[in-house]
Formats: C-alpha cells, sequence, structure tokens
C-alpha cells in the first residue's frame, strides 16, 4: 500500500494505525480484498504464500492469515514495516524492500500489489519480474480513468499471464456503509454493463493475471 520510491520517509508519520485511518471501514474493505484475492481467477487453497508488495501497515496481511494462508510483506517505508511486524508478529514474514526490485527467495502462489502500481518504473518491466515467481497470480487494483485497460493487459499477457480477470470492486475506501449497503455493493460488481459505467465515475477493479 506504499512505496516510497525516491520519496524517502514520506509515509513514517502514517504508520500508525495506517488501516484504520486510511479506510473507513477497514474490515470491510479488507476483508472484501481479501476474498477476492483468495478467489478471483484462479483460487488459492489454504497454506498457500501471498507475496505483498507495497504492504503498507500489514492490514491486509490479516484477512490472509484468517483465511489460511500464508503472508509476506514487503515495504520501502522502515516504519510502516515496523508497524506491520507489530501487527502480525510471529504469523508473517514483512521485510524491507522496494517493489521494483524486489524477488522473493522462493516463488509464491500469488503476489499482490496495492494502491502501489503506479509507483513501478516500468510497469511491463514489473509484471515480467513479477510472473517470474508468482506460480499462480499477480493480483493488484487498477484505476481504468488513469491507465488504459487494453494497454495493461497486453502488458500482462507479454509477461506470460495467460488469463487476465477483472473484477469491479465497489466496497468504499473513504465512506463507512452499513452491512446490508456494503452486500448490495458486493452484489453490483457482478452487473456486467452497469458496473462498467460505473467505473467510468468511480471506483476500480481488481485485477488477477492468472498463469
Amino acid at each position: 500500500m506504499t512505496e516510497t520510491s525516491g520519496k524517502e520517509g514520506q509515509y513514517a508519520r502514517k504508520a500508525v494505525d495506517w488501516s484504520n485511518a486510511e479506510y473507513a471501514d477497514a474490515h470491510a474493505y479488507l476483508a472484501h480484498r481479501a476474498q477476492l484475492i483468495a478467489t478471483l481467477g484462479v483460487a488459492l487453497d489454504p497454506g498457500d504464500e501471498v507475496l505483498d508488495l507495497a504492504c503498507g501497515d500489514g492490514g491486509l496481511g490479516e484477512h490472509l492469515l484468517a483465511r489460511g494462508l500464508r503472508y509476506a510483506g514487503v515495504d520501502a517505508e522502515p516504519a510502516m514495516v515496523g508497524a506491520a511486524r507489530r501487527r502480525l508478529g510471529s504469523r508473517a514474514v514483512v521485510g524491507v524492500g522496494d517493489l521494483n526490485t524486489f524477488v522473493p527467495p522462493t516463488p509464491v502462489a500469488a503476489t499482490t500489489v496495492f494502491r502501489a502500481i503506479y509507483y513501478a518504473h516500468d510497469r511491463a518491466a514489473f509484471f515480467a519480474r513479477t510472473a517470474r515467481f508468482s506460480e499462480r497470480k499477480l493480483v493488484f487494483d487498477l484505476n481504468p480513468r488513469q491507465y488504459r485497460v487494453a494497454d495493461v493487459v497486453a502488458e500482462l499477457e507479454e509477461a506470460g499471464y495467460g488469463r487476465i480477470v477483472l473484477h469491479p470492486f465497489f466496497v468504499p475506501q473513504t465512506q463507512r456503509l452499513p452491512g446490508p449497503v456494503v452486500a448490495l455493493a458486493k452484489l453490483a460488481e457482478h452487473t456486467g454493463p452497469l458496473a462498467r459505467l460505473v467505473l467510468r465515475a468511480r471506483f476500480t477493479y481488481l485485477v488477477a493475471a492468472c498463469r
């Protein structure tokens, strides 16, 4: 969720309680994200390892671990790494690293990168590198008003990802909604043309690039 990329320390003062400060309803938002990471495109099995690049304070890790997945986090900001280690303790391995260069010591089932794909110096090269160590899929968020979706899909295919699944993500980041409204937002993600119309104005895709 964070990556300094030449702006050293800009997130350090935000590390304490990052997830709760960034998300109006951190539980609803991150739980839905974790559910899609585990199921979209290619399903992950209990015990599979997820590498979370630009992991922030490890808030997503809580929800992936609750699903029986193993979690490793990497962030360029040491203060965020410290916050993630305090949050997750011995349940996860979290370290300092730059998403532009980091390679895990062994392959992982899935790699994730959220709210940080724009920090990739060379997006196509980033996709190609993750394909070398992501055995099942790469999962990330994509703003279709910021990036041309066809270009991103082409880069993923060139990197070796054989199947690309784009899923609208309608649980809001900055607004807390009652439970029934959150449930309706999730249902709206499956409305096809209507969902794509909504994405012209707001919200993002969650992309699963599968091997």
